[in-house]
């Protein structure tokens, strides 16, 4: 696990301190739906990341042991990224939240953005 040492008042609060922000959970779901996938692969899967973005959040998934990187050390480089069995655990657990989205996408896309007061 990375280095986050911080008493949390509930598991949700836990779990959004591993995949909280938008591009963590896009990248969890991905590799969940996709076994090993190489980096270019996924920055093509997660529409709108820039490769910085990409780099950064898949190192704190590393670091969080949600995400497995396996380098093949050849030339060209090769490097692919999996999800660990924590990562698989918290996938599992992120399905429910997905079906709730899916079944109301239509009525969540027609809510007036709020502005930033």
């Amino acid at each position: 696990m990375g280095k986050r040492k911080k008493i949390y008042s509930c598991g949700l609060e836990a779990a959004l301190a591993v995949i909280g922000g938008k591009w963590k959970f896009l990248i969890l779901w991905t590799l969940a739906n996709g076994g090993p996938v190489r980096f270019g692969d996924l920055r093509r899967a997660v529409a709108g990341i820039s490769e910085k973005m990409l780099i950064q959040e898949l190192k704190e998934m590393q670091l969080d042991g949600i995400v497995a990187r396996k380098d093949y050390r050849q030339v060209p480089p090769r490097v692919e990224y999996s999800l660990s069995g924590f990562g698989v655990e918290l996938a599992e657990a992120t399905k429910p939240l997905c079906a709730w989205g899916t079944k109301h996408i239509n009525r969540i896309g027609a809510l007036p953005t709020q502005m930033a007061a």
